[in-house]
């Protein structure tokens, strides 16, 4: 039986991030990909022009279309964009009980700009008991939490542990943008705790690395692997695509990474 998975995300019209980058890593890892799209960006490698919300009821139309005739096996969410879409998303997950949901918390673009609402705060955090896991990078984790970054890995896994707290079934917060010569992730789960680091890779072209990261989690989560494996296996996944990306050579902003298709 083919694994099917659905993206709930923004559009990137420059084809680096969001649903384009989404249904790219599932075709790498052999999942059928359907998706849900929750906003329309003008977007390049060099940064967001213009934002346009997709309405709520739309939203919800897209999520009965694809659940009431797919057998979705895990969802990824991205951009949500305000406290309404993100109520249109809620509200279609409880009544497709909807499985295997990861929250990759979009807040700011790569480039600086704002892709949440600041009143919606509340309302992105009122999703973590729907989900399987939510993948903070440190700045979102900081700004959900409204605490200061965390400046280590002790730090980074007590603000793990209180994005736990509020509900969601595991936490990997993500230090790529911290320094040192590793890049590293922390899995919070109920009494687990797995610290996952990779080489730091010099390079600008990381547009896309978070959507990436978490529709790779769950590819392997529709793919029928536990949780821990899904996330070390798309780790590896987003490191090597971060080292291929200086090799493309699109766009003259920050680049996007090279999905392997992998199962082609």
């Amino acid at each position: 039986m083919t694994a099917l998975a659905v993206t709930i995300a923004g559009s990137d019209s420059g084809g680096g991030a969001g649903i384009q980058a989404d249904l790219k890593t599932f075709a790498a890892l052999g999942v059928y990909g359907a998706s849900v799209i929750t906003a329309l960006t003008a977007q390049n490698t060099r940064g967001v022009s213009a934002i346009h919300q997709v309405p709520p009821e739309f939203i919800a139309a897209q999520m009965d279309a694809v659940f009431s005739d797919l057998d979705v096996s895990a969802v990824k969410i991205g951009m949500l964009g305000n406290a309404a879409a993100i109520g249109a998303v809620s509200a279609g997950l409880e009544r497709h009980r909807a499985r295997n949901v990861v929250l990759d918390p979009v807040m700011v673009a790569s480039s600086g700009e704002d892709l949440l609402r600041a009143d919606a705060k509340d309302a992105l955090r009122r999703l973590f008991p729907l989900t399987r896991v939510v993948t903070p990078n440190l700045s979102e984790a900081s700004a959900l939490l409204d605490m200061p970054l965390a400046r280590d890995e002790n730090e980074m896994r007590a603000q793990a542990q209180k994005l736990l707290a509020l509900g969601a079934g595991a936490v990997l917060i993500k230090g790529g943008h911290a320094g040192g010569p590793e890049s590293v992730d922390l899995l919070i789960e109920a009494g687990q705790f797995t610290r996952l680091a990779a080489p730091r890779i010099a390079t600008r072209n990381t547009h896309g690395t978070g959507c990436t990261l978490a529709a790779a989690i769950a590819g392997g989560l529709a793919n029928g692997k536990d949780l821990g494996d899904a996330v070390r296996e798309a780790k590896a996944y987003v490191s090597d695509a971060i080292a291929a990306a200086d090799r493309l050579n699109i766009g003259s902003g920050r680049g996007p990474l090279h999905h392997f298709f992998r199962w082609w």
